[in-house]
């Protein structure tokens, strides 16, 4: 059972983007004899890999090869919070707990933002602060 623990995580295409203030890569993950590895876990391994912050590494786009074993992926791992805040989409904040998801659902949200077609100026702000 102790290589049933054991999770080797490789690196590849490898790039630094300044433009975006990150480093990006291409994340393979083998983990013989054990389910998927969650993304905390991987987050924390490629902090310490790197010598970053938890907080500033994202990981996404995970796929598991046919018969398990082996899940390959992408990670961000950005110089700063702010820039990772600033470049990062708000569904991936919302993921690592950076931001807050929408309120209402999806309804509410078409609802409102027809309503507030039928204005204009300030009125819109008014219509689509809701009705009292």
């Amino acid at each position: 059972m102790a290589d049933a623990a054991t999770v080797t995580i490789r690196t590849r295409k490898f790039l630094t983007n300044r433009l975006l203030q990150r480093k990006q890569m291409v994340v393979d993950v083998i983990h013989p004899g054990r389910a998927t590895v969650a993304k905390e876990e991987l987050r924390e391994k490629l902090a310490k890999m790197y010598k970053a912050n938890k907080e500033v590494v994202s990981v996404f786009g995970f796929k598991t090869h046919f018969g398990g074993g082996k899940t390959t992926g992408f990670a961000l791992i950005y110089d700063s919070l702010e820039s990772l805040k600033k470049f990062e989409p708000k569904y991936r904040l919302v993921r690592i707990g950076l931001a807050e998801a929408p309120k209402g659902g999806r309804k509410q949200r078409k609802e409102k933002k027809n309503r507030a077609k039928k204005f204009r100026g300030t009125k819109k702000a008014k219509a689509s602060a809701g009705k009292k």
